[in-house]
Formats: structure tokens, sequence, C-alpha cells
């Protein structure tokens, strides 16, 4: 057998932009472990990394450890979730150091409209985001990022146009947007403009 001693890493950016979101952190004791055999018959959860530190010893063999913290399926702003996983071999009689580093395991939607498309649409507009799960959030002036599964989101709503000189009503515009994919550890921007 050996020692094993696992730490962690949060990381807060999101691809492509490396953007740095602002969320609330996990601590250790928010992490839960998950340790698999890579080869051989072994599995082993522990709901705190702190309950595995009391319990550090492996045999021999390579494994992986997974961390998550949070529920990626929860979905709203400050609903952040990180998962991470590393993989490791333990040598006997020898301490075995490993880092598992959590990122952002949601999608991260923002939506927001330009002054010219306020200006054309004086008339007002509403915008709605639903998620793959069916949840809905207002996001008409939304400030910050939404975290949902990283899985499909479709945003909608209208939009109502400036009234004619004559004095007739703005007509109403349906608005609508879809991505193809979605992504993890994603910061997906729609902006509406004219």
């Amino acid at each position: 057998k050996g020692q094993l001693s696992i730490t962690y890493i949060v990381e807060t950016t999101v691809a492509d932009t490396r953007a740095n979101i602002s969320c609330e952190t996990p601590t250790a004791d928010d992490f839960a472990l998950t340790i698999e055999g890579v080869g051989h018959t072994f599995h082993a959860d522990y709901a705190t990394l702190a309950e595995f530190n009391a319990d550090n010893y492996l045999n021999n063999g390579t494994y992986k450890a997974s961390v998550v913290a949070g529920d990626v399926n929860e979905e709203g702003y400050d609903k952040a979730t990180f998962a991470g996983s590393a993989q490791f071999t333990v040598e006997p009689r020898q301490e075995t150091a490993v880092s598992v580093t959590a990122t952002i395991a949601n999608a991260l939607v923002k939506v927001e409209v330009t002054e010219a498309f306020e200006r054309y649409f004086e008339g007002g507009h509403t915008l709605t985001l639903t998620t793959a799960a069916g949840n809905e959030f207002d996001v008409t002036e939304q400030a910050e990022p939404i975290f949902i599964a990283p899985k499909a989101f479709t945003i909608s709503g209208t939009a109502t146009k400036q009234p004619a000189q004559s004095g007739v009503e703005g007509a109403v515009v349906s608005l609508n947007y879809q991505p193809e994919q979605v992504k993890a550890q994603t910061l997906y921007t729609v902006k509406f403009d004219v």
C-alpha cells in the first residue's frame, strides 16, 4: 500500500475567452471525491476530501480521482458547479501527491442588447432563456451570467418597433436564438442588435 494526499485547485476562467467568472468558489468540504481503478477493479466514493484524508491508503496501481462540487443540473445565478479529474499511480510504501484542477462544469449564458436595438425597438422588448431542463429565466435586463447544464438552450422573446408617424402602433417582432451546440466551461454571450 501507498499513502495518498489529494489537493484541489479551483479555476474560474472559461474556455476560449479566458474570461474570469465572478462566482462563489467551493472549499474542500464542498467537494465530493470518487476514486476509480484504471486497469483494475476499484471504486470508492467520499462525501468530502476530508473524509478521504482520514483513510488515505491505497494498494499500488493506477487510479483516477474525480472531484465535484455542486450539481450541474441545478441552474441559475450563483449555481456554479466545479469538476475535475486526474490520473495517478500509487507505489508501495511511498506517498503520492495528487493535485486535481476543478473547472466550471456549467455552460454560462449572458444576454445583451445594443443601444441601437433599444432605440429601434422603443416600444420595449422581453427576452426569456429556456434551458434543456425546461427552466425559464427572464433575461430582458440581465446583469450576470446564468449557470446552466451544458446541453441546449434557447432565447426567445418579442420586441416592439417604434410607432409610425401616422400614429399606427409599432409592429411586434419575434426574436429567437438557439446555438448548434452547448459546451461546459463556455460563456455564451448573445447580443441582439439591428
